[in-house]
């Protein structure tokens, strides 16, 4: 019986009965490529395995097909006819096969029509005070667009296209390829189907023109190094009547003489002199907006101490309000001392009780090892 003799699917195409949807495509993918008719003119066998390796996919590249496979084996699939071979799997291997192949679709019936335009990327650089509280600026790309002379027909005015004679209209060229037939595209009208014999003097018959345009781009606050813009239709034209491309700007933002930044949070440091440390002092910090605000540093104020002023970040991109900003300060010791301040500062010290020096108490290895495990 055919369901004795059949090999296993699964077998067929190099992956165990759980792989997934993915995993048996990509397997097939590399068998149709490795044994197609092309590759190997003549090759009998190798024209038997394609047939084995499309068989076995059209069965479990099919849900459906597959459930009734894995419960019931080659018996579940018909009444005894057979899969066989079903050319229509080859629909979604188009990129696959026609482009390495440079067939246009294979079984295929499918004129080249309107295409979506490409997609195009700029890259801008801002200020950080424009990242952070936003601008409108215009940049200047340039592109396809639709010719404004032919309206992106590409003829010239009052002229009309013709089918293609060597397609009939149809954009493809059909052969016979082996055990199969295979359409290519068109070579004459490039898969239009349509031959412009008089093109426009402008485009030259492609319908589409390269300009440089200038379009005004809106920032919104709170955008950092690596935030991507995406402007729908504002890419190339697309070709034969194609919807337009987006535009993706990709921002990158500059570094500040005084601030930093992490997410939403700002940070600074002030530099504040020994006395200002020890006896505390009241400051004017200045803000990212050209405000200043209060700040008090309390006595005994060590470097390295941080204070947060709430509300004075960077404002949130996807909701309301601003993050905080940081502040930490850095007690300056003076390089240059006149006679005055020497002599107060060596009384001072004489008042001082001296720093306590750290001991370390030596612990032995095993004392160690039983910190870090416990």
């Amino acid at each position: 019986m055919a369901s004795t003799t059949k090999q296993d699917y699964y077998d067929i195409l190099g992956v165990p009965r759980n792989a997934s949807e993915q995993e048996i495509k990509s397997a097939y993918r590399k068998l149709a490529l490795q044994h197609h008719p092309d590759r190997n003119p003549g090759d009998k066998k190798a024209e038997e395995l394609f047939k084995e390796a499309a068989e076995a996919y059209s069965v479990l590249g099919d849900p459906e097909k597959r459930r009734r496979y894995d419960t019931f084996g080659h018996a579940g699939l018909n009444a005894g006819t057979g899969v066989g071979f079903d050319p229509t799997i080859f629909s979604d291997f188009g990129d696959i096969l026609g482009d390495f192949f440079g067939f246009g679709d294979i079984f295929g019936r499918r004129r080249e029509g309107p295409r979506r335009g490409a997609d195009l990327r700029y890259d801008l650089e801002l200020g950080f005070e424009e990242a952070v509280f936003g601008t409108v600026t215009s940049i200047q790309i340039p592109r396809l667009e639709i010719c404004d002379k032919c309206g992106g027909g590409g003829g010239a005015p009052g002229s009309h296209p013709t089918d293609c004679a060597t397609c009939h209209g149809t954009g493809q060229v059909t052969f016979h390829q082996g055990f199969f037939s295979v359409a290519r595209t068109c070579g004459q009208c490039h898969g239009t189907g349509k031959i412009i014999k008089n093109p426009c003097s402008r485009c030259g018959g492609e319908g589409r023109v390269r300009v440089d345009r200038k379009i005004e781009i809106r920032i919104p606050p709170g955008v950092e190094t690596g935030s991507q813009l995406r402007i729908s239709g504002e890419g190339e034209a697309g070709a034969a009547g194609g919807p337009p491309g987006d535009l993706f700007v990709v921002l990158v933002v500059r570094e500040h003489p005084f601030y930093s930044r992490e997410g939403t949070t700002l940070f600074c440091e002030i530099p504040i002199n020994f006395p200002q440390a020890a006896l505390g002092d009241s400051l004017d910090v200045p803000l990212l907006d050209g405000e200043t605000t209060r700040l008090t540093i309390p006595s005994g104020t060590q470097t390295g101490a941080r204070f947060r002023i709430r509300g004075q970040g960077v404002p949130h991109i996807r909701s309301r309000g601003r993050g905080d900003l940081i502040v930490g300060v850095r007690v300056v010791v003076p390089v240059k001392l006149n006679d005055e301040q020497r002599l107060l500062l060596d009384r001072l010290a004489k008042t001082l009780p001296a720093p306590q020096a750290i001991h370390v108490k030596e612990r032995s290895f095993k004392d160690r090892v039983k910190d870090i495990f416990g």
